[in-house]
């Protein structure tokens, strides 16, 4: 009879920390910060301080407090006050994925418009003017698909099985 197949091995909470900071890292997020994020997405709570975060990631917590303040500032994480402390606790968001694609718009718009006043500039006609409107025209397709893919998203989450769903 044969032998049922070894189990797929769960990898190393740490190595596993580290692969999916390195993977945002390499998706353009800042290496530290990306690393504190994966740290963040990856705790069962979601919520760690900059202790937690230092230790878990055994770095500074000055190299930490960098990360918070760049990952806040994007809207990636956010802090709250640990109730009866002083102490700031940092927060995943389950839904920062479906922000970031209601967001495209504040991203594309400034960079659509500016495209806009270069095709001017350019010239009617002209092979930059053409190039310029080839990018608009990429942007504004992609802000349209981003508002659409999250709408599909909310009907797509919704349809799931309730404990999928928090």
């Amino acid at each position: 009879m044969p032998s049922a197949p070894d189990p797929v091995p769960v990898p190393d909470r740490s190595r596993a920390l580290e692969h999916l900071g390195g993977a945002l890292a390499e998706a353009g997020i800042p290496r530290m910060p990306a690393r504190v994020w994966a740290a963040l997405l990856s705790d069962d709570e979601g919520r760690m301080t900059a202790g937690d975060l230092a230790g878990a990631l055994e770095v500074s917590p000055a190299a930490v407090s960098g990360a918070v303040r760049y990952l806040a500032g994007i809207g990636l994480i956010r802090r709250e006050r640990a109730p009866g402390t002083r102490r700031d606790v940092y927060v995943a968001m389950d839904e920062v994925w479906h922000d970031m694609l209601l967001r495209a718009d504040q991203t594309y718009r400034p960079i659509i418009r500016a495209l806009q006043e270069a095709e001017r500039a350019a010239g009617t006609g002209s092979a930059a003017a053409v190039r310029l409107a080839v990018s608009r025209d990429f942007l504004e397709f992609i802000a349209r698909e981003m508002e659409a893919m999250a709408q599909r998203w909310d009907e797509h989450r919704r349809s799931r099985a309730p404990e999928t769903v928090e």
